[in-house]
């Protein structure tokens, strides 16, 4: 089993069919319908909860009523490092790279890339981009020391939190060149030109990375030639992609 909003669980649902074991899924009720019709396509079982419960079945790797394994989606050394496959591609794709964004749900994405980098290309500066719905990292970075922020749902359901899981925090702050906290407005306008430019279907924490570089602040505080975006999901439903590409922004 694992908690998540809905990338990591349809690779555990995918793990388990082929192993052929049951696969028990925790989301929070905001999860887009259309990740959770890919658990149920690949035979995963979703458990819908309030986004309260499903943050503490991540703060304690479990979730009452539920035996077996937890597959813990962000802080899983294993899961980490298969993120880390990301950095090593980077690396032998875009060696000149000077800047890498990537977005931060719970820090497991960013770490694994940031440390593989780290490693084989220590001149790269990584940077972690948040939604300003939710930004713990941004804060903690502020005051030297995780804070407890107030959080707000949207549209970028794949990122955002109220808080850091402590791990994570230890984990990714030698790692971390910085943070950027983006709105709802500017990760929507990102979705967008995505879509009408690159032709690539991004969710909204994948929009994140792309947000950061278009905005205000990383060009005055970053100094950069080559840039890469991390886009890190496109399961978006039909109606939310729609209304961003009407120049709108999912309520």
């Amino acid at each position: 089993m694992t908690a998540s909003a809905g990338n990591m669980a349809q690779g555990v649902a995918w793990a388990a069919r082929e192993l052929g074991v049951p696969a028990t899924i925790v989301v929070p009720d905001g999860a887009p319908q259309t990740k959770l019709d890919a658990i149920a396509r690949l035979g995963g079982t979703v458990v819908k909860v309030p986004h309260e419960r499903w943050w503490q079945a991540l703060v304690e790797s479990r979730f009452d009523g539920v035996d077996g394994l937890f597959v813990h989606p962000v802080q899983d050394e294993r899961v980490m490092a298969g993120n880390g496959t990301i950095g090593l591609e980077l690396a032998e794709d875009a060696p000149d790279a000077d800047v890498v964004l990537v977005p931060w749900g719970g820090g497991g994405l960013f770490t694994g890339i940031a440390s593989a980098l780290a490693a084989v290309q220590p001149a790269t500066r990584v940077y972690a981009v948040e939604p300003e719905t939710g930004a713990p990292l941004t804060a903690a970075l502020a005051a030297g020391a995780p804070q407890e922020i107030d959080y707000r749902a949207s549209f970028v359901d794949g990122a955002g939190s109220r808080a850091l899981l402590p791990a994570m925090w230890e984990r990714a702050r030698p790692l971390l060149a910085g943070s950027f906290a983006v709105g709802v407005d500017e990760t929507a306008a990102a979705v967008r030109l995505l879509a009408e430019r690159a032709r690539v279907v991004a969710e909204g924490a994948g929009g994140l990375a792309l947000a950061a570089a278009l905005s205000a602040e990383f060009s005055t505080q970053v100094e950069a030639r080559k840039i890469v975006c991390v886009v890190s999901g496109g399961n978006i439903d039909a109606d939310r992609l729609a209304t961003i590409l009407r120049g709108e922004v999912p309520s």
